[in-house]
């Protein structure tokens, strides 16, 4: 059975594509229709991730899970359901939702575990924004079973970051677990740094150190009281971390740059039997695996994103630590504006950055 709400009688939509050099294209597009298990989502809020900026806006680099198809862009969408199809079971006209930004295959065993960022199928695996149709439009369409339910406590906005930025960062933390024990070293401040450090905060930690290259991102850190101590990036990063921990370093380091020295700054900066979670994207690293790990009894562990059974989680938490993800949205456009957004995205001059619409603008 299919349900409808009243839908403006437009036959297109604007959509929004990445040519792959530093520029944006908005075009005119049909408004799907959905069809088995799948919804219809008016967009309330699509947020910008940096790697958006790093595969696709500058140029088409990603390969694989990051080969960007010419599909409309935005991989961090949150809306309201405005049609379902038929075999829906879980979502109605009405219901607001996050979109996990991976469609996997539903079968294999990283799909049955929720993980379908990282989805074995190459016939089935589909990213919204990379092989199919993002959130940088005025309709989405998506899989019932990519949704979470959005609470009436959360904006649009808030939910938008729920499955990259804050589930990226919520996923890393909890592979190498925060407590009032810890010192935390989070080094690269851009959005997922960000979040890194306020759920940290959430979660007891004892000092946050914020480091990053750009001196506007360590005083939003500073601004936003995320950071006990932020740091300019620079040769010496390792040395003071040890000062400011009484020669120790700290126990946990969560490095979201993916630049090679911030990685090995992680690493350095971690005190014996420490752990370390890679969360930043591209890049590579040159360290001694006994003098820098091995010897010390560190850690070192690897995160890609986060699961749709952490996502549940996450929103849970969310609401019962009033953290609010919107509070990293420095900038907020429409989507006619959304080649000023991009750009300023790209200049890392700005916090998070929000193509919104309806409510969500203002």
């Amino acid at each position: 059975m299919t349900t409808t709400a009243t839908l403006d009688p437009q036959p297109h939509m604007h959509g929004v594509l990445l040519p792959g050099d530093s520029t944006t294209s908005l075009r005119s597009f049909a408004v799907p229709e959905p069809g088995w298990g799948q919804v219809l989502l008016r967009m309330k809020s699509s947020t910008i991730c940096g790697s958006d900026i790093r595969a696709i806006y500058h140029e088409h680099l990603g390969k694989g899970p990051e080969g960007y198809q010419g599909v409309i862009a935005g991989h961090e969408p949150c809306g309201q359901v405005i049609k379902t199809g038929p075999g829906c079971r879980g979502f109605a006209v009405g219901d607001r939702a996050i979109v996990y930004h991976i469609s996997g295959c539903g079968l294999c065993n990283d799909c049955r575990r929720g993980y379908m960022i990282s989805c074995t199928s190459e016939q089935y695996r589909r990213a919204y924004g990379w092989q199919r149709d993002g959130g940088m439009a005025d309709f989405l369409l998506a899989e019932e079973k990519d949704l979470i339910h959005l609470p009436d406590e959360l904006s649009y906005t808030d939910g938008a970051q729920v499955a990259c930025g804050f589930g990226t960062a919520y996923e890393g933390l909890e592979k190498i677990g925060i407590s009032g024990n810890d010192a935390v070293l989070i080094t690269g401040l851009g959005p997922v740094g960000l979040a890194t450090a306020a759920i940290c905060r959430k979660l007891g930690a004892q000092r946050i150190f914020g480091i990053d290259v750009l001196p506007g991102r360590l005083q939003l850190a500073r601004d936003l009281g995320l950071c006990d101590e932020v740091i300019a990036s620079g040769p010496d990063n390792v040395a003071e971390i040890r000062t400011l921990t009484g020669g120790h370093g700290v126990e946990r380091s969560v490095e979201c740059s993916g630049h090679p020295q911030a990685r090995h700054t992680a690493i350095a900066a971690a005190r014996r039997w420490g752990r370390i979670v890679f969360l930043g994207e591209g890049g590579g690293v040159q360290f001694q695996p006994s003098a820098d790990l091995m010897h010390d009894q560190k850690t070192l562990y690897g995160s890609w994103v986060t699961s749709t059974w952490r996502m549940e989680e996450l929103v849970e938490r969310l609401v019962r630590w009033q953290l609010f993800p919107s509070a990293l949205v420095t900038h907020r456009f429409p989507l006619a504006r959304v080649d000023e957004a991009y750009a300023l995205m790209a200049s890392g001059l700005c916090g998070k950055v929000a193509v919104c619409f309806d409510e969500e603008l203002t």
